[in-house]
């Protein structure tokens, strides 16, 4: 089960403390290793209209177990976290350096760690130029506070645009994407999500990790 993830999303919302703990203690006794979650989890779910409860979760499930954090490896997320409760998407934190550095040591402070294995960009900052982006990115790659670096919900042009300037630059850059799959197919001409747009696993995506080895999906 080393290659399988459990999704964490809903833990601390929806799915309670207790039941949260159980799914994880049932996960990791049967070989499970990898644990992917977000900073903006669940917001949508949380009368507060913002997320980390998921992350608050996990944390204190890993506090209370000595010696299960070697055994795991944990993937979160920045990006989607709202500012203002109640507007989202177009309060959405976003991929700016500061947000970036924010997002990370609020989610290590919630996980109780001092590093993650894989870190995601939630979804692509329109508003934010895609080297500072990169470059906020590769700097935690360098302080050691995490493993890989990933991207989610993005176009596969962007991903690319990502690869070449963390190249240039000789850092960190994308090995990693994560998207939605279903086997219900959208009709031509729409969308998986209002809010992402690129988030679906498409031929595309699949041919550019066919032709780029060092990507995993």
């Amino acid at each position: 089960m080393e290659n399988l993830a459990l999704g964490a999303m809903l833990f601390g919302t929806v799915v309670d403390e207790r039941r949260s703990f159980g799914i994880l203690d049932h996960f990791v006794d049967a070989g499970g290793v990898w644990i992917d979650t977000a900073n903006c989890y669940a917001f949508w779910a949380d009368p507060s209209g913002f997320g980390g409860q998921s992350e608050t979760v996990l944390g204190r499930w890993l506090a209370g177990r000595p010696g299960v954090r070697d055994r795991v490896k944990i993937s979160t997320k920045v990006g989607c976290e709202p500012t203002e409760a109640g507007r989202f998407p177009e309060t959405a934190e976003g991929l700016s350096a500061g947000a970036v550095k924010s997002g990370i040591e609020g989610s290590l402070r919630r996980l109780g760690t001092d590093h993650l294995e894989l870190y995601w960009a939630h979804k692509p900052d329109p508003l934010t130029p895609l080297e500072e982006t990169v470059a906020a990115f590769d700097a935690l790659v360098s302080a050691g506070s995490v493993g890989r670096l990933g991207c989610s919900n993005y176009p596969v042009w962007q991903v690319e645009r990502a690869r070449q300037i963390a190249r240039s630059l000789g850092g960190a850059g994308f090995t990693a994407v994560q998207q939605h799959h279903t086997y219900l197919q959208p009709r031509p001409a729409t969308q998986p999500s209002v809010v992402h747009r690129f988030g679906a696993v498409t031929d595309e995506v699949l041919h550019y990790l066919e032709h780029h080895p060092d990507m995993a999906l």
